[in-house]
């Protein structure tokens, strides 16, 4: 169940709180985030240095969050039941640490020793079919029964089957749903009871601060978690344009087993399931399918989270080389691994640079690691 005790409640001498300062704090994202660490140890020292290092980037000091904002947030989460989840803390998901862009906090409500189990995200078109949603269901239950965890994003159609599957065979609860708002705001409404059956029962994870609505840059970074936390991704059915197939992407950038249901040729809901098959998605046809792929990767789950593992970032940059990179950048995302190619400047000194390029509000990240002018 969820701890909302004291033990788990950072106060303002703690270095918690500083965390959850930093992240809340303007122009501040996972990857600055934990560069920002890595650099500077502690998150108190990392919130004294930011205005610095905007303005050695050229922008002004983003606002840092207010300490009442952060106890409002911490008694809006606390009534909620729920609490608030750290990288580098015991209980946070192993593999969703791993990622680049892991959430430095989560906010969660639930029995969280059930993301120990073996985690497969079932994700699919909203307007599904009866027979894909009647599929997606059983595959659930049978994962379910083998000890696996669903994970999925409580959307209409494929989502909301596969947490049924779940949730309604006596497993449990054996589902997390992964949601695009605060972890008090039901989306879409008619799962509001699904939603509370799964922070009773299984596990309501949330990046957003309670209260927040969710917007539409909300789900792909939604859908990063999704993958993240799970071994391997079903695809049970998608367009080609599907929101879907950014979940099937994550997953393969994250070294993740992808998985799809094949369709008929003639559905325009299987194209997208169709197309991951063809360029190398492992077929699904039953719950056995989805056993032997993952079972290679199966044992990492067991590994706990010793918290975020990049390279610290302690290059200084001089005035010219700031001028080179930004030279380099535009409006139209480019790889950092292309910028330290075309600069020729060791790779810690491009990453200092776009950090404080970053802080200072003139410079966005994009999904596969690209980064342009913001």
């Amino acid at each position: 169940m969820a701890d909302g005790s004291d033990a788990h409640r950072p106060d303002q001498t703690s270095e918690r709180f500083d965390k959850l300062r930093l992240i809340r704090s303007a122009n501040i994202g996972p990857i600055s985030y934990f560069q920002l660490l890595a650099r500077f140890g502690s998150a108190g020292a990392a919130l004294s240095a930011i205005p610095d290092l905007a303005g050695r980037g050229g922008g002004k000091a983003p606002r840092i969050a207010d300490a009442r904002e952060i106890e409002s947030e911490i008694r809006a989460v606390e009534k909620l039941g729920a609490r608030h989840l750290f990288v580098g803390e015991g209980l946070y998901p192993a593999l969703l640490s791993q990622l680049d862009s892991a959430p430095p906090v989560l906010i969660v409500r639930g029995n969280l020793r059930l993301l120990d189990r073996p985690a497969v995200a079932i994700v699919g078109a909203r307007n599904a079919s009866a027979a894909a949603c009647r599929f997606a269901r059983g595959l659930a239950h049978d994962l379910a029964e083998e000890g696996c965890i669903i994970v999925s994003g409580l959307a209409r159609g494929i989502d909301t089957a596969a947490h049924h599957g779940a949730l309604g065979q006596g497993q449990g609860g054996a589902t997390a749903a992964v949601i695009a708002s605060g972890i008090d705001i039901a989306f879409p409404p008619e799962n509001a009871e699904l939603q509370e059956s799964i922070a009773q029962f299984g596990v309501l994870i949330a990046e957003q601060t309670p209260g927040r609505e969710p917007l539409a840059r909300h789900f792909p970074s939604r859908n990063r978690i999704i993958a993240g936390l799970a071994i391997g991704t079903v695809i049970v059915e998608a367009a080609p344009r599907s929101g879907s197939l950014i979940t099937a992407r994550l997953a393969n950038e994250a070294g993740r087993e992808v998985m799809a249901v094949p369709g008929s040729p003639l559905d325009p809901r299987a194209q997208g399931c169709n197309a991951l098959i063809r360029d190398g998605a492992t077929l699904v046809q039953n719950a056995g399918d989805v056993l032997e792929t993952i079972r290679p990767m199966s044992g990492h789950v067991r590994q706990r989270a010793t918290g975020w593992r990049g390279a610290p970032v302690d290059a200084d940059a001089s005035d010219a080389e700031r001028r080179t990179i930004t030279n380099l950048l535009g409006h139209t995302p480019v790889p950092v691994d292309e910028l330290v190619r075309q600069s020729g400047l060791h790779p810690a000194v491009v990453a200092t640079v776009l950090l404080e390029l970053e802080l200072g509000g003139r410079l966005e990240r994009h999904a596969g690691g690209r980064v342009s002018l913001g």
